[in-house]
């Protein structure tokens, strides 16, 4: 039961990171996609207050299944783990933190840039509609 939660919670955070960085990019994700921004951000920052900062309620389930699988000694970052569970190779702790922040930025500044636009196009579109009216 544990290896597979295991893989579950391995492929459903790799999804959701790979979500979050390029979840922008197609019109019908957007919105799910800022919106993931922010609670991982409101995690990682508030909930920081109580459990660290870069607090992920995942990452703390899969940490309690590997612990159970006998796994201990695993690193504060999630992204960390799993850059060495799939290359096989120890990633330097402070480079990942900073790209993941570096990475979460962008994403975050991009997600809303767009869908700010996409608003504006909304509203530009429904304004043409009602002055044909």
């Amino acid at each position: 039961m544990y290896e597979l939660l295991d893989k579950f919670f391995f492929f459903f955070h790799l999804f959701l990171i790979i979500f979050n960085l390029f979840g922008w990019i197609w019109y019908k994700t957007r919105k799910a996609n800022l919106l993931l921004l922010l609670l991982t951000g409101f995690s990682w920052v508030f909930l920081g207050i109580w459990y660290g900062f870069g607090y992920c309620p995942l990452t703390g389930w899969h940490w309690k299944v590997l612990h159970h699988l006998g796994y201990y000694n695993l690193p504060n970052s999630y992204v960390k783990y799993l850059l060495d569970r799939i290359f096989k190779y120890n990633f330097n702790a402070n480079l990942v933190d900073t790209l993941v922040v570096i990475f979460f930025l962008i994403a975050f500044i991009a997600s809303i840039y767009i869908n700010i636009r996409d608003y504006k196009l909304f509203l530009s579109n429904k304004s043409k509609k009602l002055s044909k009216h």
